[in-house]
């Protein structure tokens, strides 16, 4: 076996430690927001904030008593993530059609102007996801026994 000199054995240490640490240094956060390109808002303005992002799509989980798994797909890639980019999931495409619906009724019976996702945040809407659905995921169609007044 051939003898290495200590000035060699250091040299491909510290390139090999340089290697290392570059492969991970230079990785790419695991938690980064996709890049505003990648976003595919269709209701929702494509540079609403981060905050008012969320704030929304809380108010929908309890709204409907949801997770995020309810609306957004799965990865194809990794089905351990979601995709909140695709649009194959029907609660989705329902959700866009409510927010559609909640927008049209406030602007015509309330005279409530401006975008879904400002009117929503600032809680200026009258009609909201909640108005109908009260936490639970279909909307109460009719008055529970238990809340109805005795003598109507």
């Amino acid at each position: 076996m051939k003898k290495i000199s200590k000035k060699k054995a250091w040299v491909s240490s510290l390139a090999l430690g340089i290697l290392v640490f570059s492969a991970f240094a230079f990785q790419p956060p695991q938690n980064q927001k996709p890049p505003r390109s990648e976003i595919k808002l269709k209701v929702l303005p494509k540079d609403i904030s981060h905050e008012d992002l969320m704030k929304v799509m809380h108010g929908f989980e309890d709204a409907l008593n949801y997770k995020c798994s309810d609306c957004h797909a799965r990865s194809k890639t990794d089905p351990s993530k979601l995709d909140f980019a695709s649009y194959d999931n029907h609660h989705k495409q329902t959700a866009l059609e409510m927010m559609k619906m909640v927008e049209k009724i406030n602007k015509k019976h309330f005279g409530i102007k401006g975008k879904f996702a400002d009117n929503y945040v600032q809680n200026t809407y009258k009609v909201t996801c909640y108005t109908c659905h009260h936490g639970a995921s279909e909307p109460a169609i009719n008055i529970p026994a238990d809340e109805m007044k005795e003598g109507k």
